[in-house]
């Protein structure tokens, strides 16, 4: 299903690198410092910050590189956490307790820690409510089906985007045409070959023309252009 009004976190990214010793793991151990398990330490504490986090916030991530034998201790872990809450302001608080939970599996194994933020933050999205309205009528005259509110196949209009720190300073939209794939979801192989496919090409082709039909609309309307032009009709969240 499609959906019209873009509503995304606001998200911080960071690259995690854990670094050690090296050893052999049967026959000196303790001269080893495990950069693998200073991550676990770091998953296992993030796992437990989880209970006591908003419900509308999102950490996740991947460890990238640990090791390449099982008889030598890793001395150096490398992985990548997102951090994502509803406005911009949310995930700095949440990366430093987050990186909190990096720093005591340092602690915790003796190892090593540094983290670099890999971009800057994503902001949440601000739609332009007239641009919206346009868009609405443009893409559903092309035979575009909105899903409704609450819907499981609105989800994917909470996925972060650069977009949003756009939005912060000009009049924009995020629309996301849909591909017809339920049950299956983004990142997932049916999706892949739904996108791919005559649902895929359609989604592409309207994913065009509905926005354009819309800057038409808002360029041929004089006094929408220069209220567009003189700021915005929609407020800053909060």
């Amino acid at each position: 299903m499609d959906v019209a009004e873009a509503d995304p976190f606001a998200v911080a990214h960071c690259a995690v690198d854990h670094r050690g010793r090296a050893a052999h793991a049967a026959a000196h151990p303790e001269q080893g410092r495990n950069a693998a398990d200073a991550f676990t330490v770091a998953q296992v504490a993030i796992g437990l910050l989880r209970r006591q986090l908003p419900s509308g916030v999102r950490v996740h991530g991947v460890m990238t590189s640990a090791g390449e034998a099982p008889n030598a201790i890793p001395e150096h872990t490398r992985g990548r956490r997102y951090a994502r809450a509803g406005t911009l302001g949310e995930p700095a608080e949440l990366q430093q307790r987050v990186e909190r939970c990096f720093a005591a599996g340092a602690h915790a194994t003796g190892c090593a820690l540094t983290i670099e933020q890999e971009s800057p933050p994503y902001a949440e999205f601000r739609n332009e409510h007239a641009l919206l309205a346009a868009y609405r009528r443009n893409a559903g005259a092309l035979g575009r089906m909105f899903a409704e509110p609450g819907d499981p196949a609105a989800r994917m209009n909470r996925a972060s985007t650069d977009m949003g720190n756009v939005s912060q300073t000009v009049p924009a939209i995020h629309p996301c045409p849909g591909i017809g794939s339920l049950p299956a979801v983004d990142h997932q192989k049916e999706f892949a070959a739904h996108a791919a496919g005559p649902a895929g090409d359609r989604a592409v082709l309207d994913g065009a023309t509905a926005p354009a039909l819309t800057a038409v609309d808002a360029a041929a309307d004089t006094a929408q252009r220069e209220r567009l032009l003189a700021g915005r009709d929609t407020p800053a969240r909060g």
